[in-house]
């Protein structure tokens, strides 16, 4: 294989024919993401997927290389964070979008004093209309796609851009849906005399 410096491997891969670099590259990375990934569930096969879309972004951000460090871990940073990416992407892939909000939209709003029976009454009064207030806030305030959108992300724990794909948006729009959602709820709640303090208390309460 040879030792090659970082302008090497930058120049060769750049090159017209690029076809040894590219093979010793993909050795590099493929013993590094078998370590990388030693602790998930992945085939070989897998490793080779993960390594073949690693190097086209190798070589579609080559030029983005700055050299701030060795060009080798470069692009194992680049060839792991791609695989990370699509293994967080096949968790959600049999999870219905309708299932995760339906399954969350009650369950995960509900402060832990509410399903303790040895609460006390004095304390679980106030909490349940402190619930009751904020449901009915974001029944009134927010859009049907509002509400899938903070359900989603904000309470099932959908990755944002697995979230974008299944309501036919892109990151940038669907962070902006949220963002401007929250600013709509926070806007009504200090209305109504709720400050995020108080709802933040009430979901600590154990």
């Amino acid at each position: 294989m040879g030792m090659r410096t970082d302008a090497e491997w930058c120049s060769q891969l750049s090159s017209a024919a690029p076809d040894s670099a590219l093979a010793d590259l993909r050795g590099l990375l493929l013993r590094g993401l078998s370590f990388a990934l030693a602790s998930y569930r992945v085939t070989e096969s897998d490793l080779e997927d993960f390594v073949q879309d690693g190097l086209i972004k190798i070589l579609q951000e080559l030029s983005s290389y700055r050299g701030d460090a060795r060009f080798t871990t470069w692009a194992q940073k680049v060839c792991v964070r791609l695989a990370l990416t699509e293994l967080r992407r096949r968790r959600w892939r049999d999870v219905s979008l309708d299932d995760l909000v339906a399954n969350t939209e009650m369950a995960d709003i509900t402060p832990a004093v509410l399903a303790d029976r040895s609460a006390d009454p004095s304390q679980v009064a106030p909490v349940q209309m402190m619930v009751a207030a904020v449901q009915r806030i974001i029944a009134e305030e927010l859009t049907e796609r509002q509400r899938t959108a903070m359900m989603a992300v904000m309470q099932g724990g959908m990755p944002l851009q697995e979230v974008a794909e299944r309501m036919g948006a892109n990151r940038n729009a669907l962070y902006k849906l949220i963002h401007d959602s929250r600013q709509r709820l926070q806007k009504r709640m200090l209305y109504e005399g709720l400050t995020p303090q108080e709802l933040l208390a009430m979901f600590e309460q154990a």
